[in-house]
């Protein structure tokens, strides 16, 4: 997801997209463990994910307490 489409939702939905993407992250992270995942780069992008999302939130943090 682009960070512009992140910056559209709203505060309940960003949280709900974090948590979706950090179980994801843990889901691909249990079967790369039990060598089931075959596409290695998913783990990046899903880490990548979180990341752009976890920016947005902390933007809009500073924004409301800066």
């Amino acid at each position: 997801m682009r960070a512009t489409e992140l910056r559209d939702m709203s505060e309940a939905e960003l949280r709900e997209h974090i948590a979706a993407a950090r179980q994801e992250l843990f889901g691909l992270r249990f079967q790369h463990a039990t060598g089931e995942l075959d596409n290695t780069a998913g783990l990046s992008k899903a880490k990548r994910e979180i990341a752009r999302a976890l920016t947005i939130a902390r933007e809009r943090e500073i924004e409301t307490n800066g």
